[in-house]
């Protein structure tokens, strides 16, 4: 009687593990983001559910749509950019890096003039539309300096794909980063901007 041997368990080169740690490093990190802007949204819904009207206003929504194609162009220009380095054309991967930068700051410009046209009429501590509107949109303004933060660590280091010694295919894990906040505002934008004028 033949007894069927159990073939042996493949192992993953020790390199391949040390190579991806940054990786699942920050696979976990944007897992415990997603959770709090979750939270955030469900608050939102939470709150109008409980609410005679809401929202009390639509916001306007031109800007929001600016902000969202110059974070839509900045996802495509720094996945062109990584493609770039894994080619091995470095140069072309900086440039992508910085133009991502300049279309990030550009939004966070954006932004500010948002602000400023919305706290004419709403204030955080105007009601609870105020509170979480402003909570929300302030925390992934947030998130996407440390985006921005991100990007110009990678932008400084001597080689931005970094196999060969640490970190980790930064410029990789940082585009990770950066496209989970761009998501993050097609949600909000779909949410908080365009659902209440569709609604109305």
């Amino acid at each position: 009687m033949s007894v069927a041997l159990a073939a042996p368990p493949t192992l993953v080169p020790h390199a391949v593990i040390e190579r991806r740690r940054g990786t699942h490093a920050m696979l976990l990190f944007i897992l415990t983001e997603a959770v709090l802007f979750l939270m955030l949204f469900v608050a939102y819904y939470y709150l109008g559910h409980s609410a005679p009207v809401w929202p009390p206003e639509p916001p306007p929504f031109t800007l929001a749509l600016v902000m969202l194609a110059l974070l839509v162009a900045s996802s495509v220009v720094l996945h062109w950019g990584e493609r770039q380095v894994d080619s091995g054309r470095q140069g072309r991967g900086r440039a992508a890096t910085a133009a991502t930068i300049l279309l990030g700051v550009a939004f966070l410009a954006v932004q500010t003039l948002e602000y400023h046209r919305h706290l004419q009429r709403l204030q955080p501590t105007s009601d609870a539309y105020g509170s979480i509107f402003y909570a929300i949109t302030g925390l992934h303004a947030a998130h996407l300096v440390l985006g921005l933060l991100m990007l110009a660590y990678v932008l400084l280091l001597p080689d931005i794909n970094g196999d060969r010694r640490p970190p980790h295919r930064p410029l990789h894990n940082a585009s990770l980063y950066w496209h989970f906040v761009d998501f993050v505002w097609v949600v909000i934008v779909c949410l908080i901007y365009l659902a209440p004028n569709v609604t109305r």
